[in-house]
């Protein structure tokens, strides 16, 4: 990178992309922002998380219903959500290694083929009543998951630079937050053919990405040779102990953004249908979107908006966890007591995860060299999983305590989260 780059800045972003060749001619231009064949990468990009958050999201309306029909407990539901993310979280570093070693669409299309098939093996597990098919499929699709969202984010920060890397990981938050909007609707209307259909719409959604993953993302040639795995290692090491202050800080705070996003609508989920308000299907289902919907308009705008400019992530992450803090801080007061006040508070709290995540996702995304994006964003997506994986459990075993404890223990770790970016994540100076 240029000195007067690294003058400005505390973290420093780079990029695979030369401004110009090693013979000294110039770089051909790539990806002009608003070009026909840029829209298209965008979609297909987007399709991938929307399919991701879909195997999860999806399936939070009929967790009711789910331990109704097969027999089991509020926590053994849960853990239709826990498995899948918890293994999806273990294999994605292994994932992350495959796709800088071999290539990025190479580890995304069997990945989408395997999370497909498995909805389908869930979905005739629940037809036979079987809690325990349904759980070994989860796991299996957890493996699929493994090799989808977090490779299409190392495949963004391959395709663009600059301000246009930034807006295509705002959007691939926002369709992971649109998928989140969408997901308890359609899940809920789908239950009104049978709870489990859900299931079985999986295969129908992985086609529908798949299809756009091989025949409008053009993966960028390598430049390097495939690195082997030791010396591979000690660079992601020299990597994280270089700058794991504010990455290993960037990480928690992701995770810690999605295990209360899952843990609310889990949250919500239960106590929507238990009196005083007896609120279940559709209707159920708008009510979860509202605070994702807040979620994901922030996520679009602020990835848009964003670029390069580290003062305004740092200040914009900053912004989100203090929402996120007092919000749920305020929840405590007014629980059980205004359903129109708890999900306003909830949805100010997604906003602040609207503007935190896509700050996250840009600086993580371009702290490092294509060869090793991979690794990083993968480590950074397994914390997210597993922060959705215990989300369900843990809110559930809270529940059982008391509601306050849900909202003390969230408004703790938020502000915890907080004082720990304000120290350690510092970004500064506007990137060129």
């Amino acid at each position: 990178m240029e000195k007067a780059k690294t003058r400005k800045l505390n973290i420093t972003f780079e990029s695979e992309i030369d401004s110009g060749a090693s013979d000294g001619t110039p770089a051909k231009p790539k990806n002009k922002g608003g070009s026909k064949g840029q829209i298209w990468e965008f979609i297909a990009i987007a399709t991938v998380p929307l399919v991701l958050v879909l195997g999860n999201s999806m399936l939070v309306p009929i967790l009711p219903d789910m331990q109704e029909k097969l027999g089991i407990s509020k926590f053994q539901s849960s853990l239709v959500i826990t498995l899948f993310s918890v293994t999806a979280g273990l294999v994605i570093p292994v994932s992350g290694y495959l796709s800088d070693r071999f290539s990025r669409k190479s580890i995304m299309i069997p990945s989408l083929i395997i999370y497909g098939a498995a909805g389908i093996l869930a979905g005739f597990g629940a037809v036979w009543n079987s809690y325990t098919v349904v759980i070994i499929a989860r796991a299996i699709q957890g493996l699929g998951a493994a090799g989808t969202a977090p490779i299409a984010m190392a495949l963004a920060g391959d395709l663009y630079k600059g301000g246009t890397e930034s807006k295509a990981l705002g959007l691939t938050e926002a369709s992971n937050g649109m998928g989140k909007v969408l997901s308890p609707i359609i899940g809920s209307l789908l239950a009104l053919i049978v709870w489990y259909a859900a299931f079985f719409a999986f295969p129908i959604f992985c086609a529908i990405s798949l299809a756009a993953v091989i025949f409008l993302l053009k993966e960028p040639k390598k430049q390097q040779p495939a690195p082997k795995l030791k010396p591979y290692l000690k660079t992601i090491g020299g990597i994280l102990k270089k700058k794991g202050r504010w990455l290993i800080t960037s990480f928690f705070a992701g995770s810690l953004a999605l295990f209360i996003l899952f843990g609310v609508l889990f949250f919500l989920s239960n106590i929507l249908e238990e009196a005083p308000y007896n609120i279940d299907g559709v209707k159920k289902g708008l009510v979860l979107a509202i605070p994702l919907l807040g979620m994901v308009i922030t996520s679009y705008t602020t990835g848009a908006l964003i670029k390069k400019n580290g003062t305004a992530m740092r200040w914009l992450i900053n912004i989100g966890l203090i929402l996120m803090t007092v919000s749920l801080g305020a929840c405590i007061l007014i629980l059980e007591k205004n359903l129109y006040m708890l999900i306003g508070l909830l949805t100010l709290s997604s906003i602040g995860t609207g503007l935190l995540l896509p700050c996250l996702n840009t600086m993580i995304t371009g702290s490092v060299e294509r060869e090793q994006r991979g690794m990083i964003t993968s480590i950074y997506s397994s914390l997210r999983f597993l922060g959705v994986a215990f989300g369900p459990p843990l809110f559930s075993w809270m529940m059982d305590k008391s509601h306050s404890v849900v909202f003390i223990t969230v408004t703790c770790l938020s502000l915890v989260t907080l004082g720990l970016s304000f120290f350690l994540i510092k970004p500064k100076g506007q990137i060129q």
